[in-house]
C-alpha cells in the first residue's frame, strides 16, 4: 500500500469528491479527510491509501496541480507519521533535561522590568 498526501483543499471538499477523483488511478484502500475538532469541518488536506504504489505514483503526476473546487490541489507522496509530536496541539515541558522543549521546562525569565535588571546590574538595588 501507498499513501499520498493531498493538500490545498477546499474546506467543502467530501469524502466522495476526493474518492472519485482519485478512483481511476487504482484501487483505493482508504481516504482520510480529518475534521477541525472545533467547527467540525474538514482542515484542508487529506490522506489517500492506494492498494498498489504505481497508483500512487500515477496519481502525483496527474493530478498535482489539479483543480477542485476552483483550487489548484498539492498531490505529493505522504511522509512518515509524525510520533514524537504532543498531543492536545500544546507544549509539553515535562521530562527529564532542562532548557526548551519536550525534554524540560520553559527557560526561566528575570522577573520585573528592564530598569529593574540593569539597576541591579550596576548595584544600585
Amino acid at each position: 500500500m501507498s499513501k499520498v498526501f493531498v493538500g490545498n483543499l477546499s474546506f467543502n471538499t467530501t469524502k466522495e469528491e476526493l474518492e472519485a477523483l482519485f478512483a481511476p488511478m487504482g484501487e483505493i484502500a482508504e481516504v482520510f479527510l480529518p475534521l477541525d475538532r472545533d467547527s467540525g469541518r474538514p482542515r484542508g488536506f487529506a490522506f489517500v491509501t492506494f492498494a498498489a504504489s504505481e497508483s500512487a505514483v500515477e496519481a502525483i503526476q496527474k493530478l498535482d496541480g489539479a483543480e477542485l473546487g476552483g483550487r489548484n490541489l498539492r498531490v505529493n507522496e505522504a511522509t512518515a507519521e509524525r510520533s514524537g509530536r504532543p498531543g492536545g496541539g500544546g507544549r509539553s515541558f515535562g521530562g527529564p533535561g532542562g532548557g526548551r522543549g519536550p525534554g524540560g521546562p520553559p527557560p526561566s525569565r528575570p522577573k520585573g522590568s528592564r530598569r529593574n535588571i540593569r539597576g541591579r546590574k550596576r548595584g544600585f538595588a
